[in-house]
């Protein structure tokens, strides 16, 4: 018999709940459900598209502070964020919606006209470290492209989910938008049944098997993949601006962030003083359950990633890199505050991602060193640069999708959210972002 999905409290290990496991005739059922309503659903109006979904998530809002404890409890994050996560999704969803309005509408090329229409049903498979925010992303640009949705959250956050689904599906036609729980033996059910795209936010590894398996019926992919994003801090750069920085993005979300600052590349002659800014701002970090007054570094998600995280500040220890923060003993569910200095390019905490609380410091004295180093990885999600009058021509050199100069990355308002090399296969965010959802069309007339 097939056994429910089980969601753990990450801070103390025990259930918070389960949820039904698909099974195999369910998805074959969810899919033939999601085809009928695509027929029906690619017909309804943009304005009408729009109006399902600015209904459906303003239903959300009274269950805002529930939601956001669910989120906290079943991920860890503390409340201020998880409600800040719960909140812009309530508003981001209609605000996605509205800019996929003007995006989706027929243009007019002269004798030509363009038109985005449905590509029929998409899978949208979603992570546990944002689950309703980067789900959000991707299920709001498939709707309004006239697709119908089969929403597969994370394993880890199917509560948070299948509680967040429960409001919101309620605004739709019947079947326009449904849920599927598993792990990845139902996300590769999904992947190799009858649907026409797939967005996903998740590894690399889980990627590539995605691309392979969907290459024989050639599915349209979105997929963001991860990042192991460098930080380069010049000279001339505000050294305590870029040690605050440092430390803030590489601790949120307990370092369990797609861009998260992994590597930092410090020019030589101010290494020491970054140094000694970045261990005083670390220490201020308090580590907890997400109900602990004043934490802002909650546990890490399971057992598999706390003892990843160990094994990579472990190998770094063994390589000669100097703990300047932090020790090899960590509490059973957590990562404490960890800070690293003589990062080598042979450390895996250079070359894998991470996903936790530990800043990777290392030292150059030639810039073009840097350069080389940050781009020697396969991901290319985000990148930063922290300097002065040639700051910009350094960040040019950067093998990344998104590129922050003396200030984070990240895909805001109606700009892309893009990943470079390995980190992204298409992407969304943005009206270009948004078409990728749609079936493009030129009508000769």
């Amino acid at each position: 018999m097939i056994q429910n999905v089980i969601s753990f409290d990450p801070s103390n290990g025990k259930i918070l709940g389960e949820v039904a496991r698909a099974t195999a005739t369910t998805v074959e059922k969810v899919v033939g459900r999601a085809k009928e309503a695509a027929a029906h659903w690619r017909k309804v109006s943009l304005e009408e598209r729009l109006s399902s979904i600015e209904k459906a998530y303003s239903a959300a809002e009274p269950s805002l502070n529930r939601l956001a404890e669910l989120l906290s409890r079943e991920m860890g994050k503390d409340i201020r964020r998880s409600t800040s996560e719960v909140q812009g999704c309530i508003w981001g969803g209609p605000y996605i919606a509205n800019s996929s309005l003007e995006a989706l509408r027929s243009k007019k090329a002269g004798e030509y006209t363009v038109e985005y229409g449905s590509l029929g049903v998409a899978a949208i498979i979603s992570p546990w470290n944002y689950p309703l925010a980067m789900a959000n992303n991707l299920i709001i640009p498939a709707l309004m492209a006239g697709n119908s949705v089969i929403w597969k959250p994370s394993e880890e956050t199917p509560l948070i989910a299948q509680a967040f689904f429960d409001i919101i599906h309620k605004g739709f036609p019947q079947d326009v938008l449904q849920i599927v729980h598993g792990d990845g033996e139902q996300g590769r059910m999904l992947v190799e049944s009858d649907i026409n795209m797939i967005g996903f936010t998740g590894s690399q590894a889980a990627g590539k098997d995605i691309m392979a398996r969907a290459s024989s019926s050639l599915k349209r992919l979105v997929m963001e993949l991860g990042g192991n994003d460098p930080m380069i801090v010049m000279k001339d750069a505000n050294i305590q601006a870029a040690a605050r920085f440092a430390v803030a993005s590489s601790f949120e979300n307990a370092g369990q962030m797609c861009i998260s600052t992994e590597r930092i590349y410090v020019e030589e002659s101010v290494a020491h003083e970054f140094e000694q800014y970045v261990v005083t701002t670390a220490k201020q970090y308090k580590v907890g359950p997400w109900n602990m007054e004043g934490v802002n570094i909650g546990p890490i998600i399971n057992k598999k990633q706390h003892a990843q995280i160990i094994e990579h500040i472990k190998d770094a220890v063994e390589k000669n890199s100097r703990i300047l923060l932090g020790s090899l003993d960590n509490p059973k569910y957590y990562i404490m505050p960890t800070v690293l200095a003589d990062m080598t390019p042979d450390m895996r905490i250079e070359q894998e991602e991470t996903f936790g609380p530990v800043v990777c410091i290392s030292s150059f004295s030639n810039i073009q060193e840097a350069i080389d180093r940050a781009n020697n990885t396969s991901y290319g999600l985000g990148a930063v640069v922290f300097g002065g009058v040639d700051a910009r021509e350094v960040a040019d050199q950067l093998a990344a999708g998104m590129i922050g100069i003396n200030q984070g990355v990240g895909g805001g308002d109606d700009v892309p959210w893009v990943g470079a090399k390995q980190s992204g296969f298409g992407f969304h965010g943005s009206p270009e972002g948004h078409r990728q959802f749609s079936q493009v069309r030129v009508v000769s007339h």
